[in-house]
Protein backbone atom coordinates (compact mmCIF):
# COMPACT_ATOMS: atom_id res chain seq x y z
CA UNK A 1 0.00 0.00 0.00
CA UNK A 2 1.37 3.12 -0.74
CA UNK A 3 1.62 5.92 2.36
CA UNK A 4 3.01 8.57 0.35
CA UNK A 5 6.01 8.76 2.55
CA UNK A 6 9.58 9.32 0.86
CA UNK A 7 12.94 9.81 1.47
CA UNK A 8 14.16 13.04 1.38
CA UNK A 9 10.57 14.65 1.86
CA UNK A 10 10.16 16.37 5.18
CA UNK A 11 7.43 16.24 7.80
CA UNK A 12 6.24 19.31 9.47
CA UNK A 13 4.67 19.20 12.69
CA UNK A 14 0.90 21.24 12.36
CA UNK A 15 0.10 23.59 15.23
CA UNK A 16 -1.99 20.94 16.43
CA UNK A 17 0.80 18.72 17.33
CA UNK A 18 2.04 19.94 21.11
CA UNK A 19 4.35 17.46 21.81
CA UNK A 20 7.24 19.40 23.18
CA UNK A 21 9.75 17.19 21.29
CA UNK A 22 8.10 17.53 17.98
CA UNK A 23 6.01 20.83 18.15
CA UNK A 24 6.90 23.34 14.94
CA UNK A 25 9.51 20.62 13.94
CA UNK A 26 10.49 19.97 10.66
CA UNK A 27 11.69 16.38 10.03
CA UNK A 28 13.76 15.02 7.18
CA UNK A 29 13.25 11.19 6.28
CA UNK A 30 16.07 9.67 6.01
CA UNK A 31 14.60 6.04 5.49
CA UNK A 32 11.49 4.69 4.84
CA UNK A 33 10.45 1.24 4.45
CA UNK A 34 6.14 0.49 5.21
CA UNK A 35 7.35 -2.63 6.85
CA UNK A 36 9.62 -1.62 8.55
CA UNK A 37 9.31 1.89 9.87
CA UNK A 38 10.32 5.62 9.35
CA UNK A 39 13.93 7.22 10.67
CA UNK A 40 14.46 10.87 10.57
CA UNK A 41 16.23 14.27 11.74
CA UNK A 42 14.60 17.47 13.23
CA UNK A 43 16.56 20.05 11.41
CA UNK A 44 15.75 22.78 13.50
CA UNK A 45 16.66 21.99 16.67
CA UNK A 46 19.95 23.46 17.05
CA UNK A 47 21.74 23.24 20.66
CA UNK A 48 24.50 24.99 22.15
CA UNK A 49 26.97 22.07 22.31
CA UNK A 50 29.97 22.81 19.80
CA UNK A 51 30.57 20.42 17.47
CA UNK A 52 34.30 20.76 18.10
CA UNK A 53 33.10 19.18 21.84
CA UNK A 54 31.50 16.10 20.94
CA UNK A 55 33.29 15.37 17.22
CA UNK A 56 36.32 17.56 17.22
CA UNK A 57 38.02 15.57 14.50
CA UNK A 58 34.74 17.00 12.43
CA UNK A 59 34.30 20.68 13.56
CA UNK A 60 36.34 22.17 10.68
CA UNK A 61 33.22 20.65 8.38
CA UNK A 62 30.79 21.71 10.05
CA UNK A 63 28.27 24.44 8.27
CA UNK A 64 27.11 27.62 10.34
CA UNK A 65 26.02 27.26 12.73
CA UNK A 66 29.11 24.99 13.69
CA UNK A 67 26.97 23.14 17.03
CA UNK A 68 24.92 19.70 17.13
CA UNK A 69 21.67 19.85 16.30
CA UNK A 70 18.86 17.53 18.54
CA UNK A 71 18.11 15.23 15.90
CA UNK A 72 14.91 13.60 17.71
CA UNK A 73 14.17 12.44 20.74
CA UNK A 74 15.89 8.79 20.31
CA UNK A 75 19.46 7.75 21.51
CA UNK A 76 20.41 11.27 22.27
CA UNK A 77 23.60 9.75 23.07
CA UNK A 78 24.11 8.85 19.59
CA UNK A 79 25.50 10.90 16.52
CA UNK A 80 24.67 11.02 12.69
CA UNK A 81 25.67 13.29 9.73
CA UNK A 82 24.45 14.57 6.93
CA UNK A 83 26.41 16.21 4.17
CA UNK A 84 25.88 17.37 0.72
CA UNK A 85 28.45 16.62 -1.86
CA UNK A 86 29.04 17.64 -5.99
CA UNK A 87 29.15 15.27 -8.76
CA UNK A 88 27.46 11.68 -8.94
CA UNK A 89 30.27 9.96 -6.83
CA UNK A 90 29.94 8.31 -3.69
CA UNK A 91 32.88 8.31 -1.61
CA UNK A 92 33.93 6.18 0.76
CA UNK A 93 32.36 7.02 4.75
CA UNK A 94 29.60 8.36 2.88
CA UNK A 95 25.47 6.88 1.61
CA UNK A 96 23.33 9.06 -0.70
CA UNK A 97 19.61 8.85 0.64
CA UNK A 98 17.63 7.11 -1.15
CA UNK A 99 14.26 8.05 -2.98
CA UNK A 100 12.48 10.66 -4.77
CA UNK A 101 14.87 13.06 -3.39
CA UNK A 102 14.99 17.32 -4.29
CA UNK A 103 17.69 17.36 -1.82
CA UNK A 104 20.42 15.43 -4.32
CA UNK A 105 23.66 14.78 -3.43
CA UNK A 106 22.96 14.58 0.53
CA UNK A 107 24.09 11.79 2.36
CA UNK A 108 24.32 10.53 5.68
CA UNK A 109 28.26 10.68 6.91
CA UNK A 110 30.02 7.53 8.80
CA UNK A 111 31.37 9.36 11.59
CA UNK A 112 33.67 6.54 12.45
CA UNK A 113 35.64 6.86 9.12
CA UNK A 114 38.63 9.57 8.90
CA UNK A 115 37.20 13.23 8.14
CA UNK A 116 40.18 13.53 5.50
CA UNK A 117 37.99 10.91 3.46
CA UNK A 118 35.35 13.61 2.90
CA UNK A 119 37.20 16.45 3.39
CA UNK A 120 38.00 17.43 0.04
CA UNK A 121 34.48 16.75 -1.24
CA UNK A 122 31.96 18.02 1.35
CA UNK A 123 30.19 21.42 0.55
CA UNK A 124 27.89 21.38 3.63
CA UNK A 125 28.03 19.29 6.86
CA UNK A 126 25.82 18.93 9.85
CA UNK A 127 25.88 17.20 13.28
CA UNK A 128 22.63 15.46 14.94
CA UNK A 129 22.31 13.32 18.37
CA UNK A 130 19.67 11.64 18.17
CA UNK A 131 16.94 11.02 15.53
CA UNK A 132 13.43 10.34 15.16
CA UNK A 133 11.65 6.85 14.23
CA UNK A 134 8.19 5.50 14.01
CA UNK A 135 7.34 1.86 13.54
CA UNK A 136 5.41 0.48 10.56
CA UNK A 137 2.65 2.45 10.06
CA UNK A 138 2.75 5.13 12.68
CA UNK A 139 3.72 7.45 11.04
CA UNK A 140 1.14 6.93 8.23
CA UNK A 141 -1.60 7.55 11.38
CA UNK A 142 -0.37 10.36 12.88
CA UNK A 143 -0.22 12.06 8.98
CA UNK A 144 -3.70 10.85 8.74
CA UNK A 145 -4.72 12.15 12.10
CA UNK A 146 -3.03 15.32 11.36
CA UNK A 147 -0.19 15.97 13.06
CA UNK A 148 2.60 16.19 9.62
CA UNK A 149 2.19 17.66 6.84
CA UNK A 150 4.43 16.13 4.42
CA UNK A 151 6.09 18.44 1.49
CA UNK A 152 8.85 18.14 -0.67
CA UNK A 153 12.65 19.58 0.61
CA UNK A 154 14.76 21.88 -1.29
CA UNK A 155 18.35 21.49 -1.60
CA UNK A 156 18.56 24.57 1.56
CA UNK A 157 16.29 22.77 4.08
CA UNK A 158 18.95 20.49 5.61
CA UNK A 159 21.93 23.66 6.12
CA UNK A 160 19.48 26.48 6.67
CA UNK A 161 21.48 29.04 7.78
CA UNK A 162 18.37 30.33 10.18
CA UNK A 163 17.49 26.67 11.57
CA UNK A 164 14.60 28.43 14.09
CA UNK A 165 13.00 30.01 10.78
CA UNK A 166 12.53 26.91 8.98
CA UNK A 167 9.28 26.07 10.20
CA UNK A 168 7.39 29.02 8.68
CA UNK A 169 9.81 29.15 5.60
CA UNK A 170 8.56 25.96 4.66
CA UNK A 171 5.37 26.15 5.64
CA UNK A 172 5.48 29.90 3.51
CA UNK A 173 6.76 28.41 0.40
CA UNK A 174 3.80 25.70 0.02
CA UNK A 175 1.34 28.77 -0.99
CA UNK A 176 -2.14 28.54 -0.28
CA UNK A 177 -3.84 26.87 3.24
CA UNK A 178 -0.13 26.22 4.21
CA UNK A 179 1.36 29.07 3.81
CA UNK A 180 -1.37 31.04 5.99
CA UNK A 181 -0.55 28.13 8.73
CA UNK A 182 3.68 29.95 8.73
CA UNK A 183 1.89 33.02 10.44
CA UNK A 184 0.08 30.83 13.42
CA UNK A 185 1.24 32.51 16.51
CA UNK A 186 3.30 30.68 18.67
CA UNK A 187 0.59 30.70 21.45
CA UNK A 188 -2.65 31.12 19.34
CA UNK A 189 -4.78 31.69 23.31
CA UNK A 190 -2.64 35.05 23.19
CA UNK A 191 -4.49 35.83 19.44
Amino acid sequence: MEDGIRVGHLLVATPQLDDPNFRRSVVLVVEHDAEGGTLGVVLNRPTEIPVDRVLPPWADLVTGPSVVFQGGPVALDSALALARLPGEEEPLGWRALDGDSSVARVGLVDLDAPPALLAPEVIQLRVFAGYAGWSAGQLHEEIADGAWYLVRAEAGDVFAGDPEGLWRSVLRRQGGDLAFVSTFPDDPTLN
